[in-house]
Parts: structure tokens; sequence; C-alpha cells
């Protein structure tokens, strides 16, 4: 089951026309992210800061199906997948919230690899982040 965060768009998310500028759509569906590794247990200061290892997005797409604009509240569906021991991917979707159910504005997606932070080598996750995105460990 997707991880669900909740959120309302601000003034500063939004273009001239009013709407939310097409890559504070990817920062919020990162914001997302980081709620769901907060919620499964995983330490955001030391993940990004103090690890041994990284985790960047090596690929990212997005689909912009309806406007979202100042004041609307969104939830954003955060659901990992693994790709192999080293990789998973993130799917998304942001659904404006309504009285009559939500319908989705975005569905994205990035790709995350494990790196080792040194020699920048591909290296399999950390136990802790491959349980969170479902990478089946050998028994």
């Amino acid at each position: 089951m997707p991880f669900s965060y909740q959120r309302t768009i601000h003034f500063a998310d939004t273009d001239a026309a009013g709407v939310v500028f097409f890559a504070n759509l990817l920062a919020i569906c990162h914001e997302g992210y980081e709620e769901a590794l907060a919620a499964s247990g995983i330490e955001l200061a030391g993940f990004f800061r103090e690890s041994e290892v990284i985790v960047p997005i090596i690929s990212s797409e997005a689909s912009y199906l309806r406007p979202l604009a100042v004041g609307d509240k969104v939830r954003v569906l955060v659901d990992p997948s693994p790709l192999g021991e080293d990789s998973f991917e993130v799917r998304y979707e942001i659904v404006k919230d309504g009285p009559h159910g939500g319908k989705a504005a975005v569905r994205a997606s990035t790709r995350h690899v494990c790196i080792d932070a040194k020699t920048r080598r591909r290296m399999a996750l950390p136990p802790r982040l491959a349980a969170w995105a479902g990478v089946k460990t050998p028994a």
C-alpha cells in the first residue's frame, strides 16, 4: 500500500500563471519520498549527510494531468518498488483532494541507484532502505 503525505500548495510553489511550476511538482514528490522514509524509521539526517553510501536519482519522469493552485489540498502517494539489489523506483501520484474524492493531478516516477560515496561504484542498498524499497534478500 502506498504511503500518503498530505500537503497544501503554497504561493511559492506557483509560477506567473498561478499554477504550480512543473519542477516544483517533482520537489513535492521528493518531500513525499522523505516523509515516507522517515515514517519507516530511516533517520533522514544520517541518510542524506553522514552515510557511506549515496542514492542519487538517475531518472525521473512526470505527467501533468491537471493544474494545481495556491490553497489546493493534495495527497502525495509514494510507492517504492525494487529494480535490483542496488536500485529501486518510486512511483508518485499527486492527488487533488475534493468533495467527491481525489483526482490525480500528477503521476511521476524516480529511479534511484545506490553507490559507494568514495568510489562512486554501485553497491547493494543498505538493509533498511532495501526493506523499504521491497528488495528481497537472499535466504
